[in-house]
């Protein structure tokens, strides 16, 4: 049960640096528009940020504890 649970991480992290590089693409894109829509290109930063909090918190997951 822990294997198909750590597995399942293992999956939604890759799905999610997936569409964080995605985003990257879709960031330099958008820059390079000559009228560029700030609010969009906000709005994909802010996306960004939260799949790089995500992708933090599922690898977190993934390192076992330590008891020091």
């Amino acid at each position: 049960m822990i294997d198909d649970n750590l597995e399942d991480v293992r999956r939604q992290l890759a799905e999610l640096k997936t569409e964080h590089r995605d985003l990257d693409d879709v960031i330099s894109r958008v820059s390079d528009e000559a009228p560029f829509d700030q609010l969009r290109l906000q709005r994909l930063k802010k996306r960004k940020l939260a799949l790089k909090d995500e992708i933090s918190r599922l690898e977190n997951q993934l390192i076992p504890d330590i008891i020091a």
